[in-house]
């Protein structure tokens, strides 16, 4: 029931329940980090400056950070860093795929951590930000608190074939139908490498339209109900060239992994750094097996199965079970 304010007859504010967004908030500092390759790094950071840290792994790779993923913590206790990936959002140049690589990433990350003076953080990462999370903890646990990860992606070829080369289709087929339909049926029997081709054809006309049936296809399939408002967020040409060009860089090189199944192989690294595990039941982009196979290996682990979600972590009980992890980690430093 909503009330009314006694002062001024509008609507008055309704708490804020349990699983909601924390409010709007805005960067108390930003900047542009040069890292190696060329490359310039935006970073952020909101919340509060004494705060537990935490950073932000955004999906993709690509996708780029949004001023909602603030919104997954409480700003009284943490400080909030988000920063965009190479080639993506604000970081520049712009959808470049040199110097572009998932190492190339965990270094910028130390980099960040470095350049903030922060000793260890929260590490949050869901989908390819999953990924990255993984790699960087594991490279650095010393540095990595807590892991919050959902959408567990571990980078295998095996993952990308079920998005890219048939799996996901048995369930979206008319959208995997567009998605077919740049690529000459002679290519194919390896979508990765056919669309790569166009994505980095010399015509901008060719890589464009190439680029939002990429990452089309990706908004089609990323939520237990189809969001047109999703289908249209991914098909606008800026985020869809960045996403599309580095995802397609990325798979077709096995996400630069050392070795099969690098980072399950490598869990023993991170075993005692406390970890929650969410992923949607329906999760046709990143399948909950990985997640538990994520969790059978790090028997310490919290796996939290969201029952009526997709892959998304704008679906509300995705995005609930993530904000409950945060809530629980945010008195690291008490």
């Amino acid at each position: 029931m909503n009330t009314v304010s006694a002062l001024t007859g509008e609507p008055a504010a309704q708490p804020r329940q349990d699983g909601d967004f924390y409010p709007e908030i805005e960067p108390f500092d930003s900047g542009m980090l040069p890292v190696s390759g060329g490359h310039q790094i935006y970073y952020e950071q909101s919340g509060n400056p004494n705060g537990v840290a935490v950073v932000f792994c955004h999906g993709g790779p690509g996708g780029g950070t949004e001023p909602s993923y603030r919104r997954m913590f409480n700003p009284e206790k943490y400080r909030i860093v988000l920063f965009d990936q190479r080639g993506c959002g604000k970081s520049l140049p712009y959808a470049s795929l040199d110097n572009n690589t998932t190492w190339d990433l965990v270094a910028d990350m130390e980099r960040i951590r470095q350049h903030l003076g922060i000793e260890s953080w929260v590490v949050f990462g869901g989908s390819w930000g999953s990924t990255l999370a993984l790699a960087y903890a594991e490279t650095h646990p010393e540095r990595a608190s807590a892991l919050i990860l959902r959408g567990i992606f571990f980078g295998t070829k095996e993952e990308c074939d079920w998005l890219y080369q048939g799996g996901a289709s048995n369930v979206f087929p008319e959208y995997w139908e567009a998605f077919l339909k740049p690529i000459r049926v002679a290519d194919r029997g390896n979508m990765v490498a056919a669309y790569y081709k166009l994505l980095t054809s010399p015509n901008p006309t060719i890589r464009l339209r190439a680029a939002k049936a990429w990452s089309i296809w990706e908004g089609s399939s990323s939520k237990l109900f189809v969001d047109e408002k999703l289908r249209s967020r991914f098909a606008a040409d800026h985020f869809a060239v960045a996403i599309a060009r580095i995802e397609c860089h990325y798979f077709l090189n096995n996400c630069f992994m050392r070795g099969r199944n690098q980072l399950l192989r490598n869990v023993r690294r991170i075993s005692h750094i406390p970890c929650v595990i969410v992923n949607g039941r329906y999760d046709m982009v990143c399948p909950i097996s990985a997640a538990y196979a994520l969790h059978k290996a790090l028997p310490d682990s919290e796996l939290v199965i969201v029952p009526d979600a997709g892959h998304s972590m704008s679906e509300v009980g995705t995005r609930r079970a993530l904000i409950a992890a945060t809530d629980k980690f945010s008195s690291l430093n008490d």
